[in-house]
């Protein structure tokens, strides 16, 4: 194999053995016999275990931050929305072992990592969106953060629970209904505008 594909190798056995036994149970040594290579053959890649670790998450946040990105790109609000949630389910679906790396709980040497981050940098970017769209509609766009975080969070649960107990329900099914909810909620936004911060005297 080149360098590249060893990489590519190593960061999907990892992300298996990750996936079923967590950072903390995980070993090198297993890692290293389910890829065919030395246990030096790792750490010449990622340096230890934390290093391949931190490159599974960092990849599988890029997937699951693209896909929901490319899906609120174009369309009307509603159908940006309902992209977004049918990509992060999509995702959860298609990509069982990366979305269990994601949600189990990370070490803390790594700092922030895993859902917590996908959640900030989706609602980051589902932020922006609102706030377009809150403004257009006469809302005040500073309040996008809060919507944003609260149904990407919203979702980020569903995920989680279609993941260890839901399977039997189909994603589409899912979908439809998550989408509903978020949207009955945004088509009911009070037009309140926080109260202006009194001037000093």
């Amino acid at each position: 194999m080149t360098a590249a594909e060893r990489r590519a190798q190593l960061l999907k056995v990892g992300r298996e053995v990750f996936a079923t036994h967590g950072y903390d149970s995980a070993l090198l040594d297993d890692i290293a016999q389910r890829a065919g290579v030395s246990k030096p053959i790792v750490y010449e890649h990622f340096g230890a275990k934390e290093g391949l670790y931190a490159a599974i998450v960092d990849r599988e946040m890029e997937d699951l931050v693209a896909r929901v990105s490319q899906s609120i790109d174009s369309g009307t609000p509603r159908q940006r929305f309902e992209g977004a949630v049918f990509a992060f389910m999509t995702y959860t679906r298609e990509e069982p072992a990366g979305f269990a790396v994601l949600a189990r709980d990370a070490p803390t040497s790594l700092g922030r990592r895993g859902l917590t981050r996908v959640i900030d940098d989706l609602a980051l970017r589902v932020s922006d969106l609102f706030r377009h769209e809150f403004e257009r509609a006469g809302f005040d766009p500073d309040i996008a953060p809060i919507y944003a975080h609260a149904l990407v969070g919203m979702v980020t649960q569903v995920g989680q629970w279609w993941a260890t107990e839901g399977r039997r329900v189909p994603v589409e099914y899912v979908v439809q209904h998550v989408s509903a909810l978020g949207w009955m909620g945004l088509r009911h936004l009070p037009k309140i505008r926080p109260p202006k911060p009194k001037r000093r005297k």
